[in-house]
């Protein structure tokens, strides 16, 4: 396998795309800003330089080339793999209530013997992640490992694009299936964050609408204990997610953002299902955790990288990260590589959120964590 890496920001390319890793076994992976919708320029030279490649990518709110993060810009990786074979799916999807169904069809497309992982990239702002992973879940076996992530445009949730038909379009599902012995998947997923406050019940929601905790408007409670930052929602919720556990003793927790706030409803949409009958609780920033939660990811993700040269990580981590490190936040994209094989090339981007196994086995929807995919090839 043989990797490269290179971006384009400020009207220039670090290197310039010449397509020579171009073929049949090649997979390119982009990241980019949402305003390249309207100015695509920099993803047709992409395009017009791997002809024959498998090419995924989406909207962003912030590129990650190696440990720098950039906006307006675009990110990306190319993987010329030597044993193993790719095949690409996209689907339309309209709305949150076509989420289950495009996760279903899709991995029904991809899903074979020799299936041995999945990379999802879904548009940001039209989709229930939690149904379109478990879409996914209800057709691919637990050992298949799936990972990706929602589009991006930073703190705007204004518009979103995947990359279909080798074009940047709002409103798709892309997935890309790995096949064949040979390659090496490794996942980590984690997150950082410190609870606070009253663990409620969610007694009213209906997927990812969440109405009532104890019985009282949820909206509600969520402006009393942000206070004056209230006025700033729905951004302002990406300081301060909900974290989500069946049980009282359960250790599995879920985090999930707000995407969306209804006054009238005394609602808020998250990027994720919110179940009846799950406890809630607020999450605050510890910025030493979130950044020391990069490195914990990547020990879980490194056992994919250690598996031959030249490996690829793509890290996918939560807008909300972002803005509550600031200047701190290249530290997690440090701490990450710091802990990847020597060798290891990344991208990434921030995300509307998160898709990975919580530990092993099917794959969850995360909000709010540092989610890496490490990707190799055993040597022959």
């Amino acid at each position: 396998m043989k990797t490269q890496t290179f971006s384009y920001t400020a009207g220039a390319w670090s290197v310039a795309p010449d397509g020579a890793l171009d073929s049949d076994r090649t997979l390119v992976v982009l990241f980019g800003a949402s305003g390249l919708i309207d100015h695509p320029a920099p993803l047709e030279r992409v395009m017009d330089a791997y002809p024959r490649s498998t090419i995924v990518g989406c909207s962003s709110s912030g590129e990650i080339h190696g440990t720098r993060i950039y906006d307006d810009s675009l990110a990306v990786a190319v993987a010329k793999f030597e044993r193993t074979t790719l095949r690409l799916a996209t689907a339309q999807i309209g709305g949150t209530g076509d989420s289950f169904a495009a996760g279903e069809t899709l991995s029904r497309q991809l899903n074979a013997a020799d299936l041995r992982a999945v990379l999802i990239l879904s548009d940001g702002l039209q989709v229930n992640g939690s149904e379109l992973v478990r879409g996914f879940n209800a057709v691919l076996p637990p050992p298949v490992t799936v990972t990706g992530g929602l589009a991006g445009d930073g703190d705007r949730f204004a518009r979103t694009w995947v990359i279909a038909d080798r074009r940047p379009a709002p409103g798709h599902v892309s997935a890309v299936g790995l096949y064949g012995d040979a390659v090496r998947v490794g996942h980590g997923s984690k997150g950082g964050w410190d609870v606070f406050g009253v663990e409620r019940l969610v007694t009213r929601s209906c997927g990812n609408v969440l109405y009532e905790l104890d019985g009282k408007p949820a909206l509600q409670l969520y402006k009393d204990y942000l206070g004056e930052r209230a006025s700033g929602l729905p951004a302002a919720g990406l300081l301060f997610p909900l974290t989500l556990r069946k049980g009282r003793d359960d250790e599995k927790r879920l985090v999930r953002t707000i995407l969306a706030v209804d006054e009238a409803a005394q609602s808020m949409t998250f990027a994720g299902d919110i179940p009846e009958g799950d406890y809630a609780q607020l999450m605050c920033a510890n910025f030493d955790r979130l950044i020391q939660g990069a490195g914990e990811a990547a020990v879980s993700a490194r056992g994919g990288a250690a598996a031959g040269s030249e490996p690829l990580a793509i890290a996918i981590s939560c807008i909300g990260r972002r803005l509550v490190l600031g200047e701190r936040t290249e530290e997690e994209t440090e701490a990450s590589l710091e802990v990847l094989p020597p060798g290891t090339r990344q991208i990434g981007f921030y995300s509307y959120g998160e898709i990975s196994p919580y530990a092993s086995g099917h794959c969850d929807l995360h909000n709010q964590t540092m989610t890496l995919t490490t990707i190799a090839e055993a040597q022959a």
